[in-house]
This record gives structure tokens, C-alpha cells and sequence, in this order.
């Protein structure tokens, strides 16, 4: 595998540490996702569920995209793929689904995530997340994305054992 994953420092500020386990969990899902073909991608754990390796790249685009861009910079930034507000399991339909598309547009929504949180001042930065109609703090959500990413990259370790019997980080 040719994807680098970084651990966290032993040592660091609360910036720095909550940053670099937010890029090693990113690292994970890529590094889950790599060498396999856009059929393999698209395998579903057991059916009738959706889920799928490229399920969680769309459905982890659509996140980074509400928990960063939509709570501290854009709150009119639509769904990426539902017309539904909040509508996150539409990302799992992958029908019709490329990979190529759904990886750029999770990378482009990672970059603008890493944009916000770097010229963030604190991590007080103060957002409103729609959803619950409250405000929250940047820590709040850089915590919330690394349990995000964590469960969903535990999902990840199954469905690649199950596409190729990769196992492991």
C-alpha cells in the first residue's frame, strides 16, 4: 500500500494532536480504499444493506462537507448527493456511483475542511450546525469527525477483508 498514514505525536498541543488523528483516520479510509477496482469498491457487506467501500467515501464527503463547510463557512452548501436536507444515506446508493468522482469530491471536501481548521484562530471558533439548530465549537466538531471516521473505518476493516481478505490497518 502506497498511502502514508502519520500516527499522532506523543506529545503536542490539543490542536495538534486532534489535528493529526483526524489526518491518520483519513489516511485509514484512503489507505482501505486502495489498489481495488470500482466493482470491488461498490461490494456490499451483506445485502439488502448498501454499504459498501465507496458508500463511506460518499457518505464521508457528504460529512466532512456538513460538519465543516456547512457549520463554519457555506450553511447554504446543498447535500452532495440528496436533494433532501440531511439526507446522509443517499451517498450510499452507488448505482450509478463513479469512483473517480466520489474520491475527488471527498478529497475537495477534506482540503476545504483542512482550509477552515488552519486559519481558524482556536479552536473556540464558534459554528452553527443546522441540524441542531445550536452552535458548536471547532473542537467539537474535529472530535465528532475523528469518532466519525474511527467508526466508520472499523466498517471499512470489514468490508475489505471481505472483498479481498486484506485485514489490518
Amino acid at each position: 500500500m502506497t498511502v502514508e498514514r502519520i500516527g499522532p505525536p506523543h506529545f503536542g498541543t490539543e490542536r495538534e494532536t486532534l489535528r493529526a488523528f483526524l489526518e491518520l483516520h483519513r489516511a485509514t479510509l484512503e489507505m482501505k480504499c486502495e489498489g481495488l477496482t470500482e466493482e470491488q469498491l461498490k461490494e456490499r457487506s451483506s445485502p439488502p444493506s448498501t454499504l459498501s467501500l465507496l458508500a463511506l467515501v460518499r457518505h464521508l464527503a457528504e460529512v466532512e462537507r456538513a460538519w465543516f463547510r456547512r457549520v463554519f463557512d457555506d450553511r447554504s452548501a446543498p447535500m452532495l448527493w440528496s436533494e433532501k436536507e440531511f439526507d446522509f444515506q443517499a451517498a450510499y446508493d452507488t448505482t450509478d456511483a463513479s469512483a473517480e468522482e466520489a474520491f475527488a469530491v471527498w478529497r475537495a471536501e477534506v482540503e476545504h475542511s483542512r482550509r477552515i481548521e488552519r486559519e481558524a484562530e482556536s479552536l473556540d471558533l464558534a459554528g452553527h450546525q443546522p441540524r441542531w439548530g445550536e452552535d458548536v465549537s471547532l473542537r467539537m466538531v474535529m472530535l465528532h469527525m475523528i469518532l466519525e471516521y474511527g467508526r466508520h473505518n472499523g466498517h471499512a476493516d470489514f468490508l475489505r477483508e471481505g472483498v479481498d481478505g486484506t485485514v489490518g490497518a
